[in-house]
C-alpha cells in the first residue's frame, strides 16, 4: 500500500481574508518545506500537513513541542507566564463544549494545518485564555454561502453576525482542532475529529455543545472496499506523478503517517483535491466510509483531468516558444552565413523586415493568393543585387502590396437620421435630393451593406455636388477621397501602368486605397461627363470595370497585376451634362439631379452658409459689419444670377476682403499715432489726429445722404497735415478739442454697414441687367425659356420684316444657332405658313416678305429644339400685327403636324421665368409630372399652361385678352 497517504488534510486559500478570520502565510514555508520553484498549479501552495490521526489518537505537535511538555508535566514558556493554572492534561474526546470559529473558504480535515488570523479581540482572548487552561481545542466549522453576496462584503456580514445568526449560517458538522500557537492574532489549528454542533451555550464569542462523530462500521475485507480504495490510490499516484509540488507534499505527509486506513485515504484525496468547498464539506460530512470513498475519487479524477490540461497547455506553450526560438536561432544564423558570402546586404534585410512588419498585423485578412506573390517577391528581393534596377522595381512593388489595406473596413452607420441632421447641416434645400439619398441609405441599412449601386449627381457648376458626395461620406463614416477624370485621355491614370515601364505607376484607385487605408471608402469621381479619348486607350470603356458591380470585385490593376476587390468601395460620380456620358457607363448609375437654386434658396444659403464661413475665414467678428438682405437680395440679382452658388461665394469673399482692408487701414493709422504719444511727440499727432477727424467726419457726412458706409475711411494727404500747432491756442484747450472730435468718429468706425446703395463700392459695377428687356413685348417678340449648363434663363425670339416684293418671301437666321435650333426654324417657318393660310388666306405675307429671326445674345451659342413653338408664335406676331399676351413665355418642340413634345430642363426654366417676373408659361403637357415634382416654393405665383398642340398655344398667346397697338 502507499504509505504516502493517511492522516489528515486540509487546503487553505492564502490571501483569502475575512473581517475576523484570515489564513495565514508565513509559517505556509516551515510546515509544508516546499522547495522553491515549483509553480505548476498555484493552489498546491495552500496544503499542509500534520502527524495526527482521525479516531482519537493521541495528539502531535509537528510544528512545536509544547504539547509534549504539557504531557511530560513539564513548564511551557505561557505556563511559566500563569503558574497558577495547574496543568491538566485535556484529550479531544473530552471536549464537549466548544468555541465556534468559522472558517470562510473550506473546512478543516482531521490531521491537516490550517493557519489563520483572528481579527475579533473577544474571541482571540477567548482562545488564549483556552490555550492557557490546557484545553486547546476549538470547533471549525463551514460558513454557508448567502445569496447575492461575493467577495469582501460576504466577509463583512460575517464580522457582523454574532450568537444565533451566526449559529445559523454554519454548517452542523465540522472539525475538533486543536490550537498549537497563538502569535499576535496568528492561530495555527489542527483538525483531529469531526463534530456536530448539537446546542448554542453563550453567544459572544459563539460557544456550541457538540457531539464527536466517529465513521460507521466497515468490513476491511470488503472487495469493492478495496478496489475503490486502490482506485484512489492510482489515481493519487497519477496526480503525483504530474505535479512535483505534489510529491513534495506527499514526502511531507509520510514522515508523519502511521498505518493507512481506508477513511484516511478519503480525507486526504478530498483535502488536497482542488474542488469547492460545498464539495469538501459534503465528504467531511459523509460517515459511511465506502460512500466517502466515492466522493473522494470522483474529486481526485476531477483533479487529474485537470493536471491533464494544465500538462497540456503547458506542453503547447513550450513547444511554441521552442519552435519561435528556434526559428529565430536558424533565421541569424542563415544571415550570418549570408553576410559572410555576400549575399545579403543589411539594406536588404531592412527592407524586408519594414515589409513583414507591415504584413503580420493583417496577415490573416490578406487573400491567399496575394500572400504567395508577396512571399514570392521578398524571396526575389532577397537575391537580387541592390545595384540592379530590377531590385528597385521589386522594391517599389513590394512597398505598393503591403501599404493596401487588405481587408481593413471602416464601421459603416445606416443612421437615417444622423444622416438627415449632416445633410441639413451641409446643405440647403434639395430637398429631393436629399431624400433620394436617405433612401439609399435606408436600403443599405435593411441590406447591411451600401454596395452594388453607383450614384451619378448632375447638375450645373456650383450647385454643390462636390460637397454633397462629401456629406454622405460623413454620413456613412467612410473615408472619403475624391479624384477628377475631366479631360483624362490615358487608360493608365485607371488602370495603372505595367511594371516594366520606367516610372511604373498603380492606376487612381489603387493610390485611393492606399492614401485613404481603408477598403470601403466612398470615392467620388468628378466631372465624369468630361472623359477624353486619345491615342492612349478610351478611359471611359476602361471605367467600366471600376464602376460595374459584376466586375469590380476582382479589378485587375496592370501595375499590381493581382485582383482587388472594390465591390465594398461606394461610387458617387459628378457630371455637369449628363447626355455626355457614354451610354454603357450611364446605364450603370443612378442618376439624382440638382437643377440649382432660387433665388430665396440663394438668400438662405448666402446668410446661413457662405457670410458666415467668408467672414470666420477673413477673421472678421459678427459685430464689425453688417450685410443687409437688400445688398445679399441685389448681389444675386444683378451679379450671380447662375444656377450655382460658386460666384455668389466669390462677390461675398470680394466684399469681406474690402472690408477687412478697411480695418486693417484703420488700425494702421491709429497705432502709429499711440506710438507717437507714447514718445512726447504731441504736437505732430495732435495736427495729424485733427486733420484726420475732419476728413473723416466730411466723408461721414457726405456719405450719410446716400445712405453709405458708416466707416468708410478715407487717406489725408500729406500736404495738408501741419507740422506745428497754431500758437494762439494753448495745448491743453488742442488735446481737448481733438478728443471731443476724435470720440463720434471712433464709435462711427466699429462697424462697416453694407447695403445695396453701397453694394457697388465692394464688388463694382452689375454683371447682369434685367434679362427681360421689355415691358410688353412689340409685334414679332417672344420669350423664350431656354436651358444652359449654367441653368436656366430666358431668351427672345425677335423677328424683322427687311424686304417685301413679288414672290420674295424668305428666312434669314442669326444668333450663333446650331444645327438643331436652325432646323427648328425651318419647321416653324412651314409651320408659321399653313397656320397663317388656315387663320387669313388672303393675306400673303410670308409669300412676299423676306424675315429676319435673331436670337439674342448673338455671342452666345445656342443649339436646341425647344425653341420651335416659340418662333411660331414670333413669326405668326409679325405676320398678323400683334403682340403676344403679357408675361407670357413657352418653350417645347413642333413638328410639321403641330404637336408640342417634351423638353428638359422644366426647373431651369421654371426658375428663370420667375426671375423675370413671367406670370404664365406654356408647358408640353408631357412634362406635367415633371412640374408637379417640383417644389411649391418654385412653383407659387405661376400660371402654367400644358398643351400638346399649337392651337392650343394660338389661343393662350393671341386670346381675348389681346391688346393691339
Amino acid at each position: 500500500m502507499l504509505k504516502a497517504l493517511t492522516r489528515c488534510s486540509s487546503r487553505v486559500p492564502l490571501g483569502a481574508h475575512l473581517h475576523g478570520y484570515v489564513p495565514a502565510r508565513e509559517p505556509v514555508s516551515t510546515l509544508l518545506r516546499v522547495p522553491r520553484g515549483h509553480n505548476r498549479s498555484p493552489h498546491l501552495f495552500r496544503r499542509f500537513f500534520c502527524s495526527d490521526s482521525t479516531d482519537g489518537s493521541d495528539p502531535v505537535d509537528p510544528a512545536g513541542s509544547d504539547m509534549k511538555r504539557v504531557e511530560a508535566g513539564e513548564e511551557t514558556p505561557e505556563s511559566k507566564s500563569s503558574s497558577a493554572i495547574v496543568p491538566t492534561v485535556v484529550k479531544p474526546e473530552d471536549c464537549l463544549t466548544v468555541i465556534a470559529l468559522p472558517l470562510p473558504h473550506r473546512p478543516l480535515f482531521p490531521g491537516f494545518y490550517m493557519p489563520i488570523y483572528v481579527k475579533d479581540p473577544k474571541l482571540l482572548a477567548a482562545l488564549v485564555e483556552s490555550r492557557k487552561r490546557q484545553a486547546p481545542y476549538t470547533g471549525a466549522f463551514l460558513l454557508k454561502d448567502e445569496e447575492g453576496t461575493e467577495g469582501s462584503d460576504a466577509e463583512k456580514n460575517i464580522y457582523d453576525l454574532k450568537g444565533k445568526d451566526l449559529l445559523n449560517r454554519l454548517h452542523e458538522v465540522g472539525t475538533l482542532a486543536q490550537i498549537t500557537s497563538i502569535q499576535g492574532d496568528q492561530v495555527v489549528l489542527i483538525g483531529h475529529r469531526r463534530l456536530r454542533i448539537t446546542e448554542m451555550v453563550s453567544e459572544d464569542p459563539l460557544t456550541v455543545k457538540v457531539d464527536h462523530l466517529k465513521e460507521k462500521p466497515y468490513d476491511k475485507d470488503d472487495d469493492i472496499l478495496k478496489a475503490t480504495s486502490f482506485e484512489v490510490i492510482s489515481t493519487l499516484r497519477d496526480v503525483l506523478k504530474t505535479s512535483p509540488l505534489w510529491r513534495d507534499h506527499a514526502q511531507t505527509y509520510t514522515q508523519h503517517i502511521g498505518d493507512f486506513t481506508y477513511p484516511r485515504v478519503a480525507d486526504f484525496g478530498a483535502a488536497i483535491s482542488g474542488a469547492n468547498k460545498l464539495q469538501c464539506q459534503q465528504v467531511l460530512e459523509e460517515l459511511d466510509v465506502h460512500k466517502r470513498l466515492k466522493l473522494t475519487l470522483e474529486l481526485v479524477k476531477k483533479e487529474m483531468e485537470i493536471s491533464k490540461i494544465q500538462e497540456s497547455i503547458a506542453k503547447a506553450i513550450e513547444e511554441k516558444i521552442s519552435g519561435e526560438q528556434r526559428r529565430y536561432l536558424l533565421n541569424e544564423q542563415l544571415k550570418a552565413i549570408k553576410k559572410e558570402l555576400g549575399l545579403e546586404t543589411d539594406d536588404k534585410t531592412a527592407l524586408s523586415a519594414k515589409f513583414r512588419e507591415r504584413l503580420d498585423p493583417k496577415k490573416e485578412k490578406i487573400p491567399q493568393h496575394v500572400l504567395q506573390v508577396i512571399e514570392e517577391e521578398l524571396t526575389k528581393l532577397q537575391l537580387l543585387e541592390a545595384s540592379s534596377s530590377e531590385f528597385n522595381v521589386t522594391r517599389n512593388y513590394l512597398d505598393w502590396l503591403t501599404a493596401l489595406p487588405w481587408g481593413e473596413y471602416s464601421d459603416e452607420n445606416f443612421d437615417v437620421i444622423q444622416a438627415q441632421k449632416i445633410l441639413d447641416e451641409d446643405h440647403y434645400g434639395l430637398t429631393d435630393v436629399k431624400e433620394r439619398i436617405l433612401e439609399f441609405i435606408a436600403v443599405g441599412k435593411l441590406r447591411g451593406t451600401s454596395q452594388g449601386k453607383i450614384v451619378c449627381l448632375s447638375g450645373p457648376p456650383g450647385v454643390g455636388k462636390t460637397s454633397i458626395g462629401r456629406s454622405i461620406a460623413r454620413a456613412l463614416n467612410r473615408k472619403f477621397y475624391r479624384f477628377s477624370v475631366g479631360g483624362l485621355s490615358d487608360v493608365a491614370e485607371i488602370k495603372g501602368h505595367r511594371r516594366t515601364y520606367i516610372g511604373a505607376m498603380p492606376g487612381k484607385m489603387v493610390q485611393c486605397l492606399k492614401s485613404v487605408g481603408t477598403a470601403n471608402p466612398l470615392v467620388l469621381i468628378d466631372e465624369i461627363d468630361k472623359l477624353g479619348r486619345g491615342h492612349a486607350g478610351d478611359p471611359a470603356s476602361a471605367m467600366l470595370e471600376l464602376l460595374d458591380p459584376e466586375q469590380n470585385a476582382n479589378f485587375l490593376d496592370h501595375y499590381l497585376d493581382v485582383p482587388i476587390d472594390l465591390s465594398k468601395v461606394l461610387f458617387v460620380c459628378t457630371a455637369n451634362v449628363v447626355e455626355m456620358i457614354p451610354n454603357p457607363l450611364l446605364d450603370r448609375m443612378e442618376v439624382i439631379s440638382i437643377a440649382g437654386y432660387i433665388t430665396d434658396e440663394k438668400m438662405h444659403i448666402a446668410r446661413d452658409y457662405l457670410e458666415k464661413t467668408t467672414r470666420e475665414a477673413c477673421g472678421i467678428k459678427p459685430e464689425q459689419v453688417e450685410v443687409t438682405d437688400s445688398a445679399l437680395l441685389a448681389l444675386i440679382e444683378n451679379y450671380c444670377r447662375e444656377a450655382g452658388v460658386r460666384n455668389l461665394q466669390k462677390q461675398i469673399e470680394k466684399i469681406y476682403r474690402k472690408i477687412a482692408l478697411q480695418l486693417v487701414r484703420q488700425g494702421a493709422q491709429v497705432q502709429p499715432d499711440e506710438v507717437k504719444a507714447q514718445s512726447g511727440s504731441v504736437s505732430n499727432e495732435t495736427a495729424v489726429e485733427r486733420v484726420e477727424a475732419e476728413t473723416v467726419d466730411r466723408s461721414i457726412d457726405k456719405k450719410d445722404s446716400g445712405n453709405a458706409v458708416e466707416a468708410e475711411i478715407v487717406d489725408s494727404p500729406a500736404d495738408q497735415i501741419p507740422t506745428s500747432l497754431d500758437q494762439s491756442g494753448t495745448l491743453e484747450d488742442t488735446l481737448e478739442a481733438e478728443k471731443t472730435k476724435e470720440t463720434p468718429a471712433a464709435e462711427k468706425l466699429e462697424k462697416v454697414l453694407v447695403d445695396s446703395s453701397n453694394l457697388v463700392d465692394f464688388v463694382g459695377k452689375p454683371v447682369f441687367h434685367a434679362e427681360r428687356i421689355y415691358d410688353q413685348t412689340p409685334v414679332g417678340v417672344v420669350m423664350g425659356l431656354a436651358w444652359t449648363a449654367m441653368g436656366g434663363s430666358t431668351l427672345y425670339i425677335e423677328t424683322t420684316p427687311v424686304e417685301q416684293g413679288e414672290g420674295k418671301g424668305a428666312l434669314n437666321l442669326t444668333g450663333q444657332l446650331g444645327d438643331v435650333m436652325k432646323e427648328s426654324a425651318q419647321i416653324a417657318y412651314t409651320v408659321a405658313r399653313a397656320i397663317l393660310l388656315e387663320k387669313d388666306p388672303e393675306n400673303p405675307f410670308f409669300g412676299n416678305t423676306k424675315l429676319h429671326l435673331h436670337v439674342p445674345a448673338g455671342a452666345t451659342p445656342k443649339d436646341g429644339p425647344s425653341a420651335g413653338c416659340t418662333m411660331i408664335t414670333s413669326l405668326l406676331s409679325l405676320a398678323m400685327n400683334k403682340p403676344v399676351k403679357k408675361d407670357l413665355a413657352m418653350t417645347g418642340e413642333v413638328t410639321l403636324t403641330r404637336k408640342i413634345l417634351p423638353i428638359g430642363g422644366v426647373k431651369e426654366k421654371t426658375i428663370a421665368a420667375r426671375r423675370s417676373d413671367v406670370k404664365t408659361i406654356i408647358f408640353p403637357s408631357a412634362n406635367r409630372r415633371d412640374f408637379d415634382e417640383l417644389a411649391p416654393n418654385v412653383k407659387e405665383g405661376l400660371e402654367v399652361h400644358f398643351v400638346d398642340d399649337y392651337a392650343q398655344i394660338y389661343n393662350l398667346a393671341f386670346g381675348e385678352n389681346l391688346q393691339t397697338q
